[in-house]
This record gives structure tokens, C-alpha cells and sequence, in this order.
């Protein structure tokens, strides 16, 4: 299984420049000693790896080893702009999924939780108040976790999500560890239009299509005026380029996730 090693950002960014190969080097072994690391495994690498050792596609699923796949998720939802975005969906034959937000979210919106998960999507944790995991003791991570995790599960009927988005995708040795215990794995991505920052529904496309690859991972929000309007230029430039819109866990088919593990392309 292939792992990559990441450094949290929120340290680099607090790191000023400093003038002279003696100072640069010192900086970067402060850096070194201090920042957060964690594993990250590519979806694509669980997939193989699956196919490899003989496991099956799922008849009806995508076989994204041959097809060229991309997953879409959204996060922060479901909200009023959901039920636009899933008619999109369903027209487009396109399937996502949803990172949700528990407190005013979840349980504001249960019939969009539950038309969600009819139509297809895949339910998924973005933790119950948008906490920064990373800033928050023991109890806390466990408890933004499993608050969602069972609203869902008891709004749908069904079992719990599988995966779990960490706020601002910030996470560590010991969120992991928790996530692990609770059965849930984190998922980043590799691809960002940064639409909190604009409601310009063409550079919001724009962004999405200057920057996806084959087996990557799209981040969009279902809260924000301007990325609904966006998310039909967004599957039709990806259609042109010969994509097939998947949710995370048919990225990886037939491997399935694994808790505690940090998904990243």
C-alpha cells in the first residue's frame, strides 16, 4: 500500500522567511522536530492492490482501474442549495459524496439526509460543529465524531458513515488513533476551488478543471451561493475530458475503507 508523508500546514504558514542558508536550515529542523505528521494512502493504491490479490468489482459499480475516475464530494451540507444540486446529480447520472455537518445541518435537513442517501450518494462525516480536530482534547475529537455518526445512522435507518472529512482537512497522529477506535476513516483531497472565497460560479468551474487528474479527489460545498450554479459546467467539462464522476468509496472498489486511514491522492 502506498504512503505518502504530510506536514501540516497550519505550522508553515506561521513559519516568516529568513534570509541565509544557516537560518533556512535551522528553520527547516525546527520544522522538522516540531510540525504534525501523518501517513496518507491514495485510494488508487487500495484499489490495485485489491484487484491484484483477486477482489471483484462490484457488478453495477464502476471499475475505476479502467475507467477514468474522479470523485466529487461536497462538504459542510446539506442546506437549502442541496435539493438543486441533487436534481444536477440525478440528471447527470453522477454520484458524490456527502461530508455533513451534524448540529445545524444533519438534523435541520433529515429528509435531504435521507433523499441523499436514496438517490445513490454516499453519507459522510464532516463532524458535528466544524471543530478543528487537532485543537480539540480527547473527549471533544470523539465527540464531534460519533454526535454525526449516529444522527445519520438514526435519520436513515441504516449503518454509520465510513468516512469522515476533518475540518480544513487538519489531522494527526492522535485524531487518527481516535478514528481508528471509533471505525471511521478521514478522506482529504487533491483538489480545491476554494469556492468560500467567491460565489463566481465560472471561476469556481474554472479552478475545478485547471486542476483534476485521473483518481483524484474534487472539494466543493453545498452552502456556498456561487457552487451549485457551477456543478453543471463542472460534470460536463469533466465528461468532455472523458470522466466518470464517482463517490470516494467507488473510487477505491472493491478495497473498502479502512479505519484509520487517511485517504489522500
Amino acid at each position: 500500500m502506498y504512503k505518502r508523508k504530510n506536514i501540516s500546514t497550519d505550522r508553515r504558514r506561521g513559519a516568516k522567511p529568513i534570509a541565509g542558508i544557516l537560518a533556512a536550515a535551522s528553520l527547516a529542523l525546527a520544522l522538522a522536530g516540531c510540525g504534525t505528521s501523518y501517513d496518507t494512502t491514495a485510494p488508487s493504491s487500495v484499489r490495485d492492490r485489491a484487484l491484484a490479490d483477486g477482489k471483484d468489482v462490484k457488478a453495477g459499480s464502476v471499475d475505476c482501474s479502467k475507467a477514468k475516475c474522479v470523485a466529487l464530494t461536497f462538504d459542510a451540507g446539506p442546506s437549502e442549495n442541496t435539493p438543486r444540486l441533487l436534481d444536477i446529480l440525478k440528471k447527470e447520472d453522477a454520484h458524490a459524496t456527502f461530508f455533513m455537518l451534524g448540529k445545524n445541518h444533519v438534523l435541520k435537513y433529515p429528509d435531504l439526509v435521507r433523499r441523499i442517501a436514496a438517490e445513490g450518494h454516499e453519507l459522510a462525516n464532516h463532524t458535528w460543529t466544524h471543530k478543528i480536530l487537532t485543537k480539540a482534547d480527547d473527549d471533544e475529537v470523539r465527540d464531534e465524531i460519533t454526535r454525526t455518526q449516529d444522527a445519520v445512522s438514526k435519520i436513515t435507518g441504516s449503518k454509520k458513515p465510513l468516512l469522515m472529512r476533518p475540518p480544513q482537512g487538519r489531522t494527526d497522529d492522535r485524531v487518527t488513533k481516535i478514528c481508528r477506535e471509533l471505525g471511521i476513516a478521514q478522506v482529504l483531497w487533491s483538489v480545491t476551488a476554494k469556492d468560500y472565497q467567491t460565489t463566481d460560479s465560472a471561476l469556481i468551474t474554472k479552478r475545478v478543471l485547471d486542476q483534476v487528474d485521473r483518481d483524484g479527489i474534487i472539494l466543493l460545498h453545498d452552502i456556498y451561493k456561487g457552487t451549485v450554479p457551477a456543478v453543471p459546467g463542472i460534470l460536463e467539462g469533466l465528461k468532455k475530458r472523458g470522466y466518470t464522476v464517482v463517490s470516494v468509496s467507488e473510487l477505491m472498489a472493491p478495497a473498502k475503507p479502512e479505519a484509520g486511514t487517511i485517504y489522500k491522492p
